[in-house]
């Protein structure tokens, strides 16, 4: 397996948490996002994935786009491995609602691309940037608050005590709330699961500071 990857995107960290966990080994390659206007904008990449975002998974033959479609892949395409979802239907609905939480209510409004449109051609200064970042990062933990605190489901982890899809989004994006100065002290339950999640050693290899093009 191949992972287009870039250390700080918070997609690509959700996958390989994922592949850490299942223990699943996979080449490394990195496409800079910053660098030169943005690696992910030129030729070759645009042949991997027409969309220009990380990550993309390719599987033999096979490439896969989508942070929660190659995670949900790799759990179904390895199954002898640490499961991702949970057995029952109910279960895999609440993990799935939570790994929606993040990757579509939050995590789209603090999206590099996003940020950088209200550079330009918006004309924002960072500060408002950052503002607007830390305003609908905070909108959506605190609900993921309510959510994880008030379920009985939720235990050393978002869903039990084993780490599934909702917890490969929810760390990189507390890792993301760090970067702009959120402070997550505000959600208990989600501080306590970050913290449990983030001492394990699969979450641990696939932290930014981890990664081959660490800057």
């Amino acid at each position: 397996m191949r992972l287009y990857t870039y250390f700080r995107s918070s997609a690509a960290y959700r996958v390989r948490i994922a592949l850490a966990l299942k223990g699943l080994a996979y080449e490394s390659v990195p496409v800079h996002l910053l660098r030169g206007g943005g690696e992910q904008h030129q030729q070759g990449y645009h042949a991997v994935n027409p969309a220009a975002l990380v990550p993309a998974l390719q599987d033999g033959p096979h490439t896969l786009t989508q942070s929660l479609a190659i995670m949900e892949y790799l759990d179904e395409a390895y199954p002898a491995t640490a499961a991702l979802l949970p057995p029952d239907a109910l279960g895999r609905a609440r993990v799935r609602a939570l790994a929606l939480a993040v990757a579509c209510d939050i995590h789209p409004l603090n999206n590099l691309r996003v940020l950088r449109y209200l550079n330009h051609p918006l004309e924002q200064p960072e500060e408002v940037r950052n503002t607007w970042a830390r305003h609908w990062m905070g909108l959506g933990l605190a609900a993921m608050e309510q959510e994880l605190a008030r379920s009985p489901h939720t235990g050393l982890c978002c869903h039990g005590d084993a780490p599934t899809l909702a917890d490969c989004c929810l760390i990189p994006q507390a890792f993301n709330a760090r970067r702009f100065s959120l402070d997550l002290a505000a959600w208990p339950t989600v501080q306590r699961i970050v913290a449990h999640c983030e001492a394990l050693e699969p979450f641990a290899a696939a932290h930014p500071a981890r990664q081959p093009d660490a800057e």
